[in-house]
């Protein structure tokens, strides 16, 4: 049996207050490595054995609140369509529509219905 193995790497410079200054990501694609910088990043791994989640989220000072706001609606639209795709759970994953769609409205990341 064939094994197929991917590597994502992430590199994250610090400044010399520990935070983050500089985040770059370089993982295989289909055409070879694919490598971009990132103003900031959420990392989840389910733990099988324990059955919790570490997270990883950091972010530059570039990162302007605007932009966070821009990266947590992305976020969580795509948290919702994972969501629903895994779970089939529709009347939850509605639910965390209109969160996400409220969320946009309030950031004003899109217009107000």
């Amino acid at each position: 049996m064939s094994q197929t193995q991917s590597e994502i790497k992430i590199e994250v410079s610090l400044d010399d207050n520990k935070r983050p200054e500089s985040i770059r990501w370089t993982a295989d694609g289909a055409d070879g490595p694919v490598s971009n910088n990132s103003k900031g990043m959420l990392v989840s791994f389910f733990d099988a054995n324990t059955k919790e989640t570490f997270k990883l989220d950091l972010w530059t000072n570039e990162l302007q609140v605007a932009e966070m706001d821009r990266f947590m609606f992305q976020t969580l639209r795509g948290l919702t369509e994972t969501y629903h795709k895994a779970t089939g759970n529709t009347e939850l994953s509605n639910q965390m529509r209109s969160f996400v769609q409220h969320f946009g409205e309030k950031t004003l990341i899109i217009p107000t219905t």
